[in-house]
């Protein structure tokens, strides 16, 4: 039995026989093509072309340019276009090449090679296997998590966790991957970004280069220097669907498999919390001479909110409404990196942006789910539709300050919900990095704390929120600086369940399409744990270490009716 076939097998159960052969065989296949010729293909990956049923895009780097990079399906032969860029703070130019691949059948299974004239494996050159998306009404599967990292712990936040989720996706053989933002922390990392980009081209390799990984940016791909919202390196390596928006390509899209409008959203253009690049301090970041880039004072902040002056928000309410008017869609799935909906006690909470511009239009065009990260835990919210007025308390005073609570249709957790109802958020901030935030709030005050006072009552669930932009401040420390803070605080009652045995795992969606027109759909979600593999558990003090052995935390199902019966 083949490898592929041993992880084929596994899918149904969610247990692990993989090791981590393939990541490390693209490592030395890495170090081959650094020590041979510089146009050999490396961290390997693909992405949905304009129409998933016909084709995708092959990307790849190399360690220098390459002469006639190539994909080959076939007789057929497809030239890569090349998209290089310059790293703004260390100089290194990225060789970066782009190969679309079109005129496929729908649900197919394709063989490819890539290569290029100075490629030093061009005897052998890397080959993988893709499938199509399906045409029309038709079962498939995806998974996806956020916050992955490299398993190369030189670089801030990367963890060994992130080699076995990388397996695990390929475990569930999904048709691809949404990958919901903070890709590689690179950005922590600044002297060394393409390096760090690089570690997690090559881990994602193994899987990426088999099945579309489908990205959206998060805070940690805004990158001084490098492009007008920092996303260089990102949009560098990625061609992503196109959006016809103007100055504006890869930021956002949209995409159709089967049944299902995926919706993929840069909530760093809403939310309030200032998480993007910055320097603390005390020294300033200075970028190689050969840049000619002013050293970064300490204190600075790359802050993105309204970047797009509202061309997001306005081509996210054309899509919505298009979906939602198209017969042949019945679910509407958003991933974006930034939380409506997280508790998270220790990480960043829950964003009034989001809640402001975004949530309205899922109400109104009944989005099923939304998909993020940024919290490295797994937390499940009840389908929410509206909001709680007057519901959360600032940290600092004590007064009522309107956080906009998203509200629950059903507080009973049933395992079945119908999001034509409201809309169910998931934390999926689970992939791999060294800092999980499986630690999550909780209101046990009596109501002393607050003017007026309250009676005493059972302690909540409570969720943090930024409701406005708190910038940079100094510390006690000379020149050194803090980002703030979320302000206030609500309590969770849109919170249906948390993990709090492991901050690590994968979700698995297998879409059924119904079998009559008007009849129900249904999607059903499965979210697999990584349990040990937290460095140290915040419930328990326990200290873990990176596993590959994802078990099953616990299985929902949405369900709504198809469009296609409706007047």
């Amino acid at each position: 039995m083949s490898r592929r076939q041993v992880l084929a097998g596994a899918g149904g159960t969610g247990l692990l026989a993989a090791t981590a052969t393939p990541t490390k065989a693209a490592a030395a296949r890495a170090r081959k093509a650094r020590a041979g010729a510089v146009g050999t293909p490396e961290q390997i990956h693909l992405t949905w072309g304009e129409s998933p049923t016909t084709g995708v895009v092959v990307s790849w780097a190399s360690p220098g340019p390459a002469v006639r990079p190539r994909v080959r399906i076939g007789q057929r032969v497809i030239a890569a276009e090349p998209r290089p860029y310059t790293d703004g703070i260390n100089g290194e130019t990225v060789w970066t090449y782009h190969a679309r691949v079109g005129g496929l059948r729908p649900g197919a299974t394709y063989a490819y090679l890539v290569t290029a004239d100075n490629d030093s494996n061009a005897g052998d050159p890397f080959s993988a296997i893709f499938r199509t998306a399906p045409r029309g009404r038709a079962p498939f599967r995806f998974t996806s998590f956020g916050d992955l990292a490299t398993p190369n712990t030189d670089w801030a936040l990367s963890y060994g966790q992130s080699a076995y989720a990388v397996e695990a996706v390929e475990s569930f053989q999904p048709l691809f991957h949404l990958l919901n933002g903070d890709l590689c922390y690179a950005n922590l990392n600044p002297a060394g970004q393409p390096q760090v980009w690089r570690d997690f081209g090559g881990n994602n390799q193994a899987s990426a280069a088999n099945r579309p990984w489908m990205p959206c940016p998060g805070n940690h791909e805004v990158e001084f220097y490098n492009g007008p919202q920092g996303f260089s390196s990102y949009l560098s390596r990625y061609t992503l669907p196109e959006n016809r928006v103007p100055g504006f390509g890869g930021r956002w899209y949209s995409f159709r498999v089967g049944s299902v409008l995926f919706v993929s959203l840069d909530a760093d253009d809403v939310v309030y919390q200032d998480a993007g690049a910055f320097v603390a301090g005390p020294a300033a970041l200075t970028p190689a001479a050969s840049t000619g880039h002013p050293p970064v004072e300490p204190g600075t902040s790359f802050y993105l909110r309204g970047y797009s002056g509202g061309a997001q928000t306005a081509w996210l309410e054309r899509t919505l409404a298009a979906g939602r008017s198209d017969r042949s869609v019945d679910w509407i799935i958003a991933a974006m990196h930034q939380c409506a909906a997280s508790s998270s006690a220790t990480g960043n909470g829950s964003d009034l942006g989001i809640r402001e511009q975004w949530l309205p239009l899922f109400d109104r065009y009944q989005v099923d789910l939304v998909l993020t990260g940024h919290d490295h835990d797994y937390e499940r919210s009840f389908p929410v539709r509206g909001a709680d007025a007057e519901a959360g308390h600032e940290v600092a005073t004590g007064a009522t300050v309107n956080t906009l609570r998203p509200h629950p249709v059903t507080t009973t957790d049933s395992g079945v919900f119908d999001t034509s109802r409201g809309t169910v958020h998931l934390i999926l901030g689970c992939g791999g990095t060294d800092t999980n935030l499986d630690d999550y709030g909780t209101d046990a005050a009596d109501g002393s704390s607050f003017p007026g006072g309250r009676p005493p009552r059972t302690p909540q669930r409570q969720a943090k929120v930024f409701t406005r932009a708190g910038r940079p401040a100094r510390t006690g420390t000379p020149d050194v600086y803090a980002r703030a803070a979320a302000d206030a605080v609500e309590d969770a009652v849109w919170s249906a369940r948390r993990d709090t045995s492991t901050g690590y795992g994968v979700a698995v969606f297998d879409v059924h399409p119904g079998t009559e027109s008007g009849g129900r759909t249904s999607i059903t979600v499965t979210h697999y744990h990584a349990v040990g593999a937290d460095p140290v558990n915040p419930a328990t003090g326990a200290k873990g270490a990176p596993t590959p052995d994802y078990t099953e935390f616990e299985t929902f199902t949405v369900t709504r009716r198809r469009s296609d019966g409706r007047l």
